[in-house]
C-alpha cells in the first residue's frame, strides 16, 4: 500500500492533493451521500444546489482495449461512438467497474479525473467551456471540487470534444 501524504491523512484525497500541489484555485463541496440515490451525479448537483449542466461525472470506458476517461455533464449521457472518434478509436464500451476502480484508485461514484493511480487518457465534453467553473468528483462519494474547465484540461492533459448527449 502506498504511503499517504500528510494532506491525505488529514482528509484530503489524491485529487485535492494534486490540485494543491499544482497551485490551482479550487473549492471543495462536501455533502452527505445517500446510498439509496439512483444517480451519484444528480445527487451531487441537488445537494450542492448547482445546475446539473455544471456538474460533470467521470466515466471510464474501454476504447479498442485501452481505458479512457470521459468527463460529461450529469445532465447528459456519454456517447460512446463520439468518445471513440475523439481518441482515434473504432469501438468504445463502458469499462468493467472493478477494473476502473483498480486502475484509477477510486471507488465507483467517487472516481475523479484528477489524481488517479494510473493517468489515463482523458476527454472532457466541450460543453464545459461554456461555464466559468465546473464541479467534478474530488475522489470520494459526497465530495466534489469546483474548478475552471481550463485548469481541469491542463491538469489531466484532456482533449475536448462533443462526447455527451443531452
Amino acid at each position: 500500500m502506498a504511503k499517504k501524504s500528510k494532506k491525505q491523512q488529514a482528509g484530503g484525497t489524491p485529487a485535492t492533493v494534486a490540485l494543491t500541489a499544482a497551485g490551482v484555485e479550487f473549492t471543495v463541496h462536501a455533502y452527505e451521500h445517500d446510498p439509496s440515490h439512483p444517480s451519484y451525479g444528480e445527487e451531487a448537483a441537488e445537494a450542492m444546489g448547482v445546475s446539473p449542466e455544471r456538474v460533470f461525472k467521470t466515466l471510464v470506458a474501454d476504447v479498442d482495449g485501452a481505458l479512457v476517461v470521459a468527463v460529461v455533464p450529469v445532465a447528459g449521457q456519454l456517447d460512446l461512438k463520439s468518445l471513440a472518434t475523439a481518441v482515434g478509436g473504432k469501438r468504445a464500451a463502458m469499462a468493467d467497474p472493478t477494473l476502473a476502480e483498480r486502475t484509477t484508485g477510486y471507488v465507483r461514484g467517487g472516481i475523479s479525473p484528477l489524481g488517479q493511480r494510473k493517468k489515463l487518457r482523458t476527454v472532457l465534453d466541450e460543453s464545459a467551456s461554456g461555464h466559468t467553473t465546473i464541479c467534478v468528483s474530488a475522489g470520494r462519494r459526497g465530495l466534489e471540487v469546483e474548478l475552471t474547465p481550463a485548469d481541469l484540461t491542463t491538469l489531466t492533459g484532456a482533449t475536448t470534444a462533443r462526447i455527451a448527449r443531452v
